[in-house]
């Protein structure tokens, strides 16, 4: 890396290149919000029989860009740490890194496919037992919320440089970069998969839960006191988890 930083003629080329470093991740930040837009206008537009006859395609698409929305702000640190390190020439491009990272959050949609099926029509007609089932969830979440590996996954989200150190190899490669951001996703799919298994027992669509569980990873995983409000959440979700399965019928005013 030394070599070919002293044969850059002069500094314009890496000002130029540090300058991408830095505007790049930011761009996530416009993919997120045309994720929200794309989700918004989705979500207005599908009833609920236009739900129950949705493909596996179009399921796929919605989900991508919902898991755009919801995670990309809360992977920006580690984003920008990676596009610095991309443009003094040390890594692969950014977006090799965050392709990995989407594939891994693509193919949580595939069962999130099935289970959303099982579950839209009862959802739409708030039965009891699609009531009391995201109760159970919500609980599972609260436990899940307390346990060592989602604070362990948590922490490797929380500090980006520590995830480096342990998981940067090979990072000038195109392949070690896209297995960096898989392993990167692995990590966020510990924090959070009990979180987006809420949200498809609560319903893909229900645009308010979305931004609630948005704002709590995000949070989670950027704020000062985001390991406290892991814990803490906890007793939120096993309040709703009761509140569901003892008065399902409260599933019509939430979802």
């Amino acid at each position: 890396m030394p070599q070919r930083q002293m044969s850059e003629p002069s500094g314009f080329k890496g000002g130029a290149r540090l300058s991408q470093g830095l505007w790049l991740p930011y761009s996530l930040l416009v993919v997120a919000a045309l994720g929200w837009w794309w989700t918004f206008v989705g979500a207005g537009r599908t009833g609920s029989s236009t739900m129950a006859a949705m493909s596996f395609a179009a399921f796929l698409i919605a989900w991508v860009a919902m898991m755009g929305a919801m995670m990309l702000p809360a992977i920006l640190p580690v984003v920008r740490l990676y596009a610095l390190a991309a443009a003094r020439g040390a890594a692969a491009p950014a977006a090799v890194f965050v392709g990995g990272y989407l594939v891994v959050w693509s193919a949580v949609g595939i069962p999130a496919y099935f289970l959303w099926r099982r579950l839209s029509g009862p959802l739409a007609e708030a039965s009891p037992w699609a009531a009391r089932f995201a109760g159970a969830v919500a609980i599972g979440a609260a436990v899940y919320q307390l346990t060592p590996l989602k604070s362990l996954c948590l922490r490797h989200c929380r500090s980006p440089l520590s995830f480096f150190l342990h998981h940067g190899r090979n990072l000038n490669r195109p392949t070690g970069a896209a297995l960096a951001g898989g392993r990167h996703g692995i990590y966020c799919l510990g924090c959070c998969w009990m979180l987006m298994a809420l949200l498809v027992a609560l319903g893909t669509m229900s645009l308010g839960w979305m931004i609630a569980l948005a704002v709590l990873i995000l949070l989670e995983k950027t704020a000062p006191f985001g390991e406290v409000l892991a814990k803490t959440a906890a007793a939120g979700l096993l309040v709703l988890g009761a509140a569901l399965l003892l008065h399902p019928a409260l599933i019509g005013n939430i979802v």
